[in-house]
């Protein structure tokens, strides 16, 4: 049995700028629309931004580094039942990745972050500012769309933020397990041989290109009129 402790790289610089590239557009989206005004046009560049993320975290889910890829994180229903099972029973089961309840938070925050955003696109504050789908939609779809955006999304994202904040450091504070540290530096000891993830520098400029890509999406999506 391997008792020594490997460095692995789990998380490659992609994934890891885009957590932090991400988190800071969430709240710089929550900052802006509270204090609305002048800041909302970098509300909306904000929001533009963070769908480009979305597009590329789900590109990045099928073409990136093995523990950013879908494929190894998104966990079966019986994994998850089996991982709730021993946190009842006070077992600590440590992952390389993602753990189950953490891969569906992931999956759950782009969902919501898409919706927040499509929405957006079609809301109207009937003041200085609409999305840019809002000139066109039906009325009813603009006033759904505000309503989810402002009365329901927000509120979703964050609860969700809070219960992943609250999840990082109870792993941390009583199951002595550091996710923060990985996710700065990418790399995790291990004393079992597992896959390491690509990170040298074509995979980086492969991710560069693949954001570009979903930019210039976004920015059609902006324009685009049906």
């Amino acid at each position: 049995m391997n008792t020594s402790l490997d460095l692995v790289r789990v998380w490659d610089l992609p994934t890891r700028v885009f957590h932090v590239v991400l988190g800071l557009c969430v709240l710089g989206l929550f900052v802006t629309g509270e204090l609305g005004g002048s800041l909302m046009p970098i509300h909306y560049w904000l929001g533009y931004a963070v769908l480009s993320l979305v597009f590329f975290r789900i590109a990045w889910g099928l073409l990136g580094g093995h523990w950013s890829r879908f494929v190894n994180f998104v966990p079966s229903p019986s994994a998850v039942r089996h991982y709730i099972a021993a946190l009842r029973r006070g077992e600590h089961r440590a992952s390389v990745g993602h753990n189950p309840l953490g891969a569906l938070s992931v999956l759950t925050m782009l969902c919501l972050l898409a919706l927040q955003v499509a929405s957006g696109f079609l809301s109207d504050d009937e003041i200085s500012m609409a999305g840019p789908w809002a000139a066109w939609a039906p009325a009813s779809w603009v006033a759904r769309a505000t309503f989810y955006h402002t009365e329901i999304g927000k509120v979703l994202l964050i609860a969700l933020l809070v219960l992943h904040v609250a999840s990082v450091f109870y792993h941390r504070l009583v199951q002595h397990d550091d996710l923060i540290s990985p996710m700065i530096h990418g790399d995790k000891q291990l004393n079992h041989e597992v896959p390491h993830s690509r990170d040298s520098r074509t995979p980086r400029v492969y991710a560069l290109s693949i954001w570009i890509a979903c930019s210039y999406a976004v920015y059609r999506l902006v324009l685009w009129v049906p």
